[in-house]
Order: C-alpha cells, then sequence, then structure tokens
C-alpha cells in the first residue's frame, strides 16, 4: 500500500476553493490503487490492492453510478459529486485500509441520492444533517439490517471528514442513526425468522450425509467434504479453503483416535490446533482424503510451475511436444483441453500460422500464453500463513468445477467461496444447486438452500445448549473476543426449557430446590418438571420460569431475590453480571448501613433487603466458583426470606426517593 498523503484544509481558503485541492490531490499526489490509475473512469478494478480469501479469480470492482432500481442502468454521479466520491474513496483506503470497501462506496452513493433528491444538486457545500438523515434512510430502504448499521458507520465518517475539511457552509454535526441490530430478543415471530435465516434446516443437515455418500461429480465432492469440515468445528469457509494439504493431525487415547486440524483462524486469533467433534472424527478423514485425491492433479502442475515459472506444464503424454517449435491446432487441444483451439488461441492473441499447408501456432506463443493465467501472487496463495499452490488442499484445474467449460490440464485456479454457497443453493437465481442434482429436497418439496456460514451458527448454537464454556466456544470458533459468541447463540426458549426440565429432579444437573422431587409424589417426574417449569425466558442473570400467564411479576424483577430464578454455570456473560451485581450490592449496602447509622428514617428496611440481597448473590457465586459443579449445570436458590419495604402508598414512595437520593442513586 502506498503512503497516504494527509489532507490539510487551508483556513483562508473558502469551503469550494478547498474541495478543488482535495480531488487535485486525490489525483495527482496519491498512489492508492496504482499510481497508474485512470482517475477520470467511472469504473476501477481494485483486486490487486486487496487481499481478499476465498475469491478465486474473481475481480472486484468499485463503479461510481448512482443506485437503481435497474441492474443494467449505469448513471454516474453528477458533478462535482463525482470527482469528491472518487477522491474521498481513493484518499481513505490509504488512510484507513479496509477489505469491504464497498460499504465505503455504499455510504457515497447513498449522500448522493440524497443530495439529488432533496436539494436537486450535486453541490457539496449544500449538503447538512437533514441530507444525510435522508442518506440513512436510503440505506435502510436498500439493505438488510445486518448491514445498515455498518453502513450507517461510514456514513457518519463521510460526515464527519467533510465537516473537518470545511467543505460545506454550515458544519455538519451528523451521528449514525441506524441502530446496530439487537439479538437479545429470544421471543416471538421476529426471533424465529432471524434464527431460521442463520440456521440451516432440519432438511439440510439430513441430506448433507446423503449428498457426501452419492457425490460422484468433482464439484459434488468438493462441497460436500468442505461441508463435512464445517459440520464438525465451527468454522468460517476462508478459513477451509486456505486449508494445507498435511492439516490433519490424529492423536491415539486408550479409548478412541481423536482428529485434530491445523488451522489458521482469519480474523486475528492466532494459530491453533482445532479439535473436531469426536462423532465426526471417521468423516472427516474421509472428506480430507476425497479432497486430496481432487485436487492431485491440480497440486501437481503447481508444483511444476514453482519448479519452472517461464515453462508450459504438458500433461502426460504430451511431453514430446515440448521439442517442436510449431503446434498443430490438435497439440493445442491436447494440451490446453479445450476442444475448439483456434478460438481459444484467437482470444488470447496467438497468432495462427500456416505451416506445411495447415494451421499452425508458436510453441513459445503458446507458452507464453498460458504461463501468463497464473493466478495472482503465485506462488504464494496466501501472504499470511504463506501457504504456496502446491500445499493447498483445496485447488483445482482451470475450469474444472464449471460444467459448460472445458477443464484446462495444464493450468490452476484456487476453489471460490462463491462456487461452494452457489453449489448449496444460497442464492435464488434460478440455477440448480448440488441438492436438486442429487434429487434432494425440503420436506415441501422446495429447494434446499443453505449457505456455508449456517454451519458456524448452527455448531456455536450446539455448543451453547451443550453447556461448553464461553471461552472454550470462543476458542473452538477461532475468535479472539469472547463477547462475539452472543452474535452466533440462537438457543430457543423452547429449548432451553426442554433442558431446564430434563434436569429437574437429577442432583447432577440441577442444584437447589428444583434438584430434588419430593419423597412422595404421584406423577412421573417428567410430569412434575412440567409442572414447576411450565415455561422459560431468558433474564440479564439467566432464565426465569415465571408462568406469566397466571400473574404478573409479584417482586418487580429482583431477580436475585427469587426462587424461579434459573442461572446457568459456564455462561461467561450472565455469570459475569452475577459477580457484577454482587459488587454493586455491597456498595449499597455499605451506603444503606451509613445511612442507618446516621439516623435517617427507614434505612433500616433498606439494609435489610440489602443483606438478604448480598447473602443470595454471595451463595450463587460460591456455587458457579465451585470445581465440583460441573459447567451447564442448573442453579436455583431456596426461597427468600426477604422481608421487602412495605408499600404504604404515597409516603412511602417519599421515603424510598429519599433513600436513594441519601445513598447515591437517581431518583
Amino acid at each position: 500500500m502506498a503512503s497516504a498523503v494527509v489532507f490539510c484544509p487551508r483556513p483562508e481558503l473558502s469551503g469550494s476553493d478547498n474541495l478543488r485541492g482535495f480531488i487535485q490531490s486525490a489525483r495527482a499526489d496519491l498512489h492508492m490503487f496504482g499510481a497508474d490509475l485512470d482517475f477520470d473512469e467511472n469504473v476501477w478494478d481494485v483486486t490487486d490492492y486487496l487481499d481478499l480469501k476465498g475469491r478465486g479469480n474473481k475481480r472486484v470492482r468499485v463503479n461510481f453510478y448512482a443506485f437503481s432500481d435497474d441492474n443494467k442502468a449505469q448513471v454516474p454521479f453528477r458533478e462535482p459529486f463525482l470527482s469528491f466520491a472518487k477522491a474521498y474513496f481513493r484518499y481513505m483506503h490509504g488512510l484507513r485500509p479496509k477489505k469491504f470497501v464497498h460499504g465505503r462506496l455504499y455510504a457515497l452513493k447513498a449522500l448522493a441520492q440524497a443530495l439529488d433528491t432533496e436539494l436537486c444538486s450535486a453541490a457539496i457545500e449544500q449538503i447538512n444533517g437533514h441530507v444525510f438523515d435522508m442518506a440513512a434512510n436510503v440505506i435502510r430502504r436498500r439493505f438488510v439490517e445486518a448491514l445498515t448499521y455498518r453502513l450507517g458507520g461510514d456514513l457518519e465518517q463521510l460526515a464527519a471528514f467533510i465537516t473537518e475539511s470545511g467543505f460545506t457552509a454550515v458544519p455538519v454535526r451528523w451521528r449514525n442513526t441506524l441502530h446496530r441490530p439487537s439479538d437479545t430478543q429470544r421471543v416471538g415471530m421476529e426471533f424465529d425468522e432471524r434464527r431460521s435465516a442463520k440456521m440451516p434446516t432440519d432438511a439440510a443437515l439430513a441430506a448433507l450425509p446423503r449428498a457426501f455418500h452419492l457425490a460422484k461429480d468433482p464439484g459434488d465432492i468438493l462441497v460436500t467434504s468442505v461441508t463435512a469440515i464445517l459440520l464438525a468445528a465451527p468454522s468460517r469457509i476462508s478459513e477451509v479453503l486456505l486449508l494445507p494439504v498435511n492439516c490433519e493431525i490424529t492423536q491415539q487415547t486408550p479409548t478412541e483416535t481423536r482428529v485434530l486440524m491445523r488451522w489458521w483462524p482469519s480474523k486475528g486469533a492466532p494459530p491453533m490446533v482445532k479439535p473436531v467433534y469426536s462423532g465426526m472424527s471417521d468423516v472427516v478423514s474421509e472428506a480430507i482424503s476425497k479432497l486430496k485425491a481432487v485436487s492431485a492433479p491440480a497440486r501437481e502442475i503447481a508444483a511444476w510451475y514453482e519448479n519452472n515459472p517461464d515453462r508450459l506444464f504438458l500433461p502426460p503424454g504430451a511431453e514430446h511436444m515440448r521439442s517442436s517449435a510449431y503446434l498443430t491446432t490438435e497439440d493445442v487441444a491436447r494440451i490446453i483441453g479445450v476442444k475448439d483451439s483456434n478460438i481459444w488461441c484467437s482470444s488470447h492473441g496467438i497468432e495462427r500460422k500456416i505451416v506445411a499447408g495447415r494451421v499452425a501456432f508458436l510453441f513459445d506463443d503458446v507458452e507464453r500464453a498460458v504461463v501468463s493465467l497464473l493466478p495472482r501472487g503465485f506462488p504464494v496463495l496466501n501472504k499470511e500463513t504463506g501457504l504456496r499452490y502446491s500445499e493447498a488442499l483445496l485447488l483445482v484445474r482451470t475450469n474444472e468445477l464449471r460444467r459448460t467449460h472445458s477443464t484446462y490440464l495444464c493450468m490452476i485456479e484456487p476453489v471460490p467461496t462463491d462456487f461452494i454457497n452457489d453449489a448449496l443453493g444460497s442464492k435464488k437465481d434460478g440455477r440448480d444447486s448440488m441438492f436438486d442434482r442429487l434429487g434432494l429436497k425440503e420436506a415441501d418439496g422446495t429447494s434446499i438452500r443453505v449457505s456455508t456460514h449456517q454451519f458456524r451458527h448452527y455448531l456455536n448454537t450446539v455448543a451453547q445448549m451443550g453447556g461448553l464454556s464461553q471461552l472454550d466456544i470462543a476458542k473452538w470458533s477461532g475468535r479472539v473476543d469472547v463477547r462475539q459468541n452472543a452474535a452466533y447463540d440462537h438457543v430457543s426458549p423452547t429449548e432451553m426449557l426442554v433442558k431446564i426440565r430434563e434436569a429437574v429432579g437429577d442432583s447432577s444437573q440441577m442444584f437447589g430446590p428444583l434438584g430434588h422431587t419430593p419423597d412422595r409424589r404421584l406423577v412421573s417426574r417428567d410430569e412434575f418438571a412440567q409442572l414447576k417449569v411450565p415455561t422459560a425466558h431468558t433474564t440479564e442473570l439467566g432464565f426465569c420460569i415465571h408462568d406469566f400467564t397466571m400473574s404478573p411479576c409479584e417482586i418487580h424483577r429482583d431477580c436475585i431475590n427469587c426462587e424461579e430464578l434459573v442461572c446457568v454455570k459456564g455462561n461467561g456473560v450472565k455469570n459475569a453480571e452475577v459477580n457484577r451485581q454482587l459488587e454493586e450490592a455491597r456498595e449499597l449496602l455499605q451506603r444503606a448501613e451509613l445511612a442507618e447509622s446516621d439516623g435517617h428514617y427507614g434505612a433500616d428496611r433498606w439494609v435489610t433487603h440489602h443483606r438478604v440481597t448480598v447473602e443470595r448473590l454471595e451463595q450463587l457465586c460460591a456455587i458457579l466458583d465451585d470445581p465440583t459443579v460441573p459447567r451447564g449445570a442448573f442453579i436455583t436458590l431456596a426461597k427468600s426470606n426477604q422481608t421487602l419495604p412495605p408499600r404504604l402508598g404515597r409516603q412511602a414512595a417519599i421515603d424510598n426517593v429519599t433513600q436513594l437520593k441519601l445513598m447515591g442513586g437517581d431518583a
């Protein structure tokens, strides 16, 4: 990346003069996206300047066209916004480079549309806060909720730059009004829709094992083998596509053979050895063996070009052609692997010759044309890990995955992410997926559609249900921040209710009053569990099993003093909240005791209240910290003997407000 030149506006100049200076500087002085970039073009190819994983040979282009519902419409921004957009896009990529460059572009497109719609203008100096509000509405209408918050951040950054540079007549102090989507809501239609969108269907999970055994085509074998790995450990598809051929590690234990994988997380976590789910060990080993077989011809070609970077690889049986000065059309077709070598040579600029009355091509010309097709960065597939093409587990010959194209016998390409997702039917564009070709459908006869990232959500949710600690889930998933687990937790209230009911009466899973059923009972343990636990919903400390259809909450969400609170050991976020509330309760108790010693009326009731709260929180923390209590155990506390402050009407309310003020609270 070329070094950036920081733009500093000159206060003695007008906003329009500073804007012209900024555009001229970006045009002439910056080298982001190449020193030879044609600034006046409205479409820029930025592929060579982005280190994107899993894209194969797909090019990345950005266009400075206005938003349109017609995908074929190509209407550039109006000037002077067009020049500003190009300058800003180039400048910010040098100042703050990022891989998702289209987010910055979409913010510019939204602002251009809002400026044109609201003010019928393309002048930067006329932009105001209302225009940015309208741009946020454009983003809200055009993009899904999961993306709008990120784009709103790009829009806020754009507003800050315009203001700091003095381009507008009036400073624009705009903040992102597009809220981060909430993932805390666990009931209702919204949760069900979010869960179903991020999790594979039951039909998909049932179809994948069948597809794994039915697959015969190299592309289908590759896809089913990759999904087998994704279902054995929560992973990103880009991480799987960059696995080395020697990724598999086996460990022999007294009871079983464990399979682990050498792993390079793609978002900051250090390299690791990732365990796979023990029940999938044999499947993962078989999947890796299949991938090795599919990629073997391509790795052989890659190894040739590493040792002979300027020489053409010749398939078996064609090595004698290396001594020929000319190649016939049949020779070229045999080397390349195409049916019509005339068309191929013409499209690659190879001049035709007539030798002995027949069409021929110079061997050197064919060699140069083929060698020029080597992937960008060859022989290194990934700069971060140093993985070479000849060592990659997922590598194919060019066009080998395209059913309508001939496979090149002398050239290679990496496997792109889009191929895997397309084969799984993630795109609703009418193309047949792997499931369609194998005759596998949903229960209602519709096509099965699944994406690779849904497997990551699925395994994380299974781990949450199984009681795996948050730290272990983060490490297994290759995350740096444990807090990111929450976005992948889709445990439904129904599933949690079933687990709590299963634990009722089982002292190894449930600790507290519900850990033991009455000695004399006329119903089974399952029936008793359904009576005691009619429902469950999530709270900040755990789960509430109060039946709100019978009565409202009688203690106003004072959960720690309620016997219907169920905590789960190992839930890092909720267990941390228990500790935080304990520290807060101790501080409130000290304040109440101080108020009581000073003789304040009613303080003794608050001392009693906070003392009981501290005792219960200490009891709960002791159980959570007890090493003999297994992770995933459900914990309930016995009924509290708490005596709540009596409700004495208006005077009691006045007393409570007085005590809150004395103890530093907010009335």
